[in-house]
């Protein structure tokens, strides 16, 4: 009998700010992933600087950074992502990250590195609402491009109580509900 293939998962954040809550809540939720069984690596947007999408820019070569994110997320099988909320709606890294992720190049169809992943979403901020409004964007975003959205989304209110001076979820509630959608995800890589 073989053995069954770990799921891989990326993990990251939309915000590019060094001690962003959501980058904490991404780095809880591949730590819960890789206890669930599943194999994670995780991504720092700030790492990986990338110009604001332009056919142009696109046409004169793809970027060195692009082309490094988009050979990681072709060995993925799902996403965790944590997204904050700007104005109502995601960040314009996020965004921008999936504009250039999605596109077409010679190596990649339209989409392929977001057809048939799963993902879950989850978001943290000061306010009570948690960033809810920018996950239904983010929904609205990647559903087009054949990702899979677990079907919770969480939203965890209060980030500057939730939180350890280490970035642990030390909330038990909040921390209980990432773990949820964070094995949901990993539970449906698996089926």
């Amino acid at each position: 009998m073989s053995e069954q293939r770990k799921p891989r998962l990326l993990a990251l954040a939309g915000s590019l700010r060094q001690d962003s809550f959501n980058r904490h809540l991404a780095a809880n939720a591949a730590q819960m992933a890789r206890d669930a069984g599943a194999e994670v690596t995780e991504i720092n947007l700030r790492d990986y600087p990338l110009p604001i999408f332009d056919e142009d820019v696109e046409a004169a070569g793809i970027p060195d950074n692009v082309r490094t994110l988009k050979d990681l997320f072709a060995t993925a099988d799902g996403l965790l992502i944590a997204s904050p909320e700007y104005n109502g709606s995601v960040t314009a890294a996020l965004k921008n990250l999936i504009d250039w992720v999605s596109r077409p190049d010679g190596q990649f169809d339209r989409a392929e590195l977001f057809q048939g992943r799963r993902a879950a979403l989850f978001a943290t901020s000061p306010g009570g609402l948690g960033g809810m409004r920018g996950l239904n964007h983010l929904r609205d975003i990647l559903q087009p491009l054949g990702t899979w959205i677990t079907p919770t989304m969480l939203a965890v209110p209060g980030s500057t109580n939730v939180f350890d001076a280490d970035g642990r979820l030390v909330d038990e509630g909040s921390a209980g509900q990432l773990r949820s959608v964070v094995e949901q995800t990993v539970a449906a890589i698996q089926l």
